[in-house]
């Protein structure tokens, strides 16, 4: 309230009727037989340079959030992670969050647009990984990649966004017991001859210093699903 609101003569206080009641706030819509709501996620958009233009800090407002579920469900367990991108990757910040973390929805949608037919893009233009044949052409040309260098690109780039541990490639990609086998070392020689084969496209594959490996969303890089879908697929 203003200092000139406050200068000015009061009205006569009249009296207010009870403004009628509110039903009830809905319960979670239904969920399926034999589950339950155990929490929901909300997906902030919200990059660094908005944040300071708001006149506050990423870590300001996770941690007002965090306090307002506190007070009005201190029973709640929160847990707030931050979504990382390439520097000018481009794309709406909420389905940038959205992918980083996996969000069902999102990753269909992502599958969706990035699946073409043979004549709707230009078969010298970018990466395409080809789900239904099991193969990769760069500018136009079938890259010489082995089952196994596919099977790997594949496995990051459909789950895009997310680090995938040099022990998740190595379980998801090898059986126990199989003679050729890399160990969590020896994968990287198998990302390094993976990265020299793409060629200009090598930075598709992006490292996680100490972690793994992870394929961000990328304009260059398409996916070809046609009639079939990958057993990889999610």
């Amino acid at each position: 309230m203003s200092l000139a609101t406050l200068d000015r003569p009061i009205s006569p206080i009249r009296p207010v009727e009870a403004a009628p009641a509110r039903p009830a706030a809905p319960h979670v819509r239904p969920v399926p037989e034999g589950t339950e709501a155990r929490g929901f996620v909300l997906y902030v958009g919200l990059d660094e340079a908005g944040a300071a233009a708001s006149g506050i800090e990423l870590s300001q407002l996770v941690t007002a959030l965090k306090n307002l579920t506190a007070e009005l469900a201190p029973r709640a367990q929160t847990h707030a992670a931050v979504a990382l991108a390439p520097r000018g990757a481009g794309g709406r910040d909420v389905d940038v969050v959205r992918l980083a973390l996996q969000d069902p929805s999102a990753l269909a949608k992502f599958r969706q647009q990035d699946t073409v037919e043979e004549d709707e893009k230009p078969i010298d233009e970018g990466v395409i990984v080809d789900l239904s044949r099991k193969r990769v052409t760069i500018d136009g040309e079938v890259a010489p990649l082995t089952f196994k260098e596919y099977e790997l690109l594949q496995f990051l780039v459909l789950r895009v966004g997310k680090t995938v541990a040099r022990s998740e490639l190595i379980a998801g990609l090898w059986r126990a017991g199989d003679d050729d086998a890399p160990n969590e070392r020896t994968i990287d020689v198998h990302v390094r001859r993976l990265r020299a084969k793409l060629g200009g496209y090598e930075d598709i594959v992006r490292t996680v210093r100490g972690v793994g490996y992870r394929f961000d969303r990328h304009a260059d890089v398409s996916l070809r699903h046609a009639t079939t879908r990958s057993p990889d697929a999610f």
